[in-house]
């Protein structure tokens, strides 16, 4: 917020945000005179301070608003918020990373596949679904710089790009790759010095939606211009 993020929301004027990662509380969240207005404010903070996070700016009111459900562990470290409207279901999401250790690569597998059923189960209801953030996890070796340089680390793992292909079989649609089959831009760069500036980095950010609405998508896109995070903002424009 200290990098412009109102200003760019001002000038962008999208009519719903998802940001993940957001590692505040409601009351860390700053206000300020030249914050956008005309928005609905949802966060689902991590229990634990200064620490993953999800929050959902939305022009649109939502009929039904789900932050958090304490019996599950993604909620615990505030993963998911969920926003339904007349149109279409929301899923705002913040995938585990596996760690550079490995040491939650398990945790994060268990999370891949308790939220495939979960979103399964919403689409078998009737409800129109849409998830999108960070999936941390690049699908193809178009989708990073350096593929063979990473296909032991988390991210680009063989159990990780195989759930991903697991997603897509189940009726799920990468919108930007249905669009875009052959471009190559990356959402997330290492703050190692030079990554960005060289443009070694990885598409690691999602909007998947149902394939029965994959009609609907009029554009996918990745604003790799837009500064002031080591992700860029992604977004789609959909027509129900």
């Amino acid at each position: 917020m200290k990098k412009g993020l109102y200003d760019f929301m001002e000038k962008d004027k999208a009519d719903i945000y998802c940001f993940q990662e957001v590692k505040a509380k409601i009351e860390q969240i700053p206000h300020s005179m030249d914050e956008p207005t005309g928005y609905n404010f949802y966060l689902n903070a991590a229990d634990k301070a200064g620490y993953s996070g999800v929050a959902t700016y939305t022009k649109m009111e939502p009929k039904m608003v789900i932050i958090g459900d304490k019996d599950n562990d993604w909620d615990n470290e505030g993963r998911v918020l969920i926003t339904k409207f007349d149109e279409f279901t929301l899923l705002n999401v913040y995938i585990p990373n596996g760690g550079h250790d490995l040491g939650r690569l398990d945790y994060k597998m268990k999370f891949y596949d308790y939220f495939l059923k979960y979103i399964n189960e919403l689409r078998e209801r009737g409800e129109k679904v849409i998830f999108c953030g960070d999936i941390n996890t690049a699908h193809t070796e178009i989708d990073l710089a350096r593929p063979k340089d990473n296909v032991k680390n988390t991210g680009f793992l063989p159990i990780e790009r195989a759930w991903m292909d697991k997603l897509e079989r189940a009726g799920w649609v990468d919108s930007y790759r249905r669009l875009n089959p052959d471009k190559v831009e990356y959402s997330w760069w290492s703050q190692r010095l030079g990554c960005r500036p060289k443009n070694i980095g990885w598409r690691i950010d999602y909007f998947f939606i149902d394939e029965k609405l994959k009609k609907c998508i009029k554009e996918a896109f990745i604003l790799t211009d837009v500064h002031g995070s080591d992700h860029c903002p992604i977004g789609i424009e959909i027509n129900l």
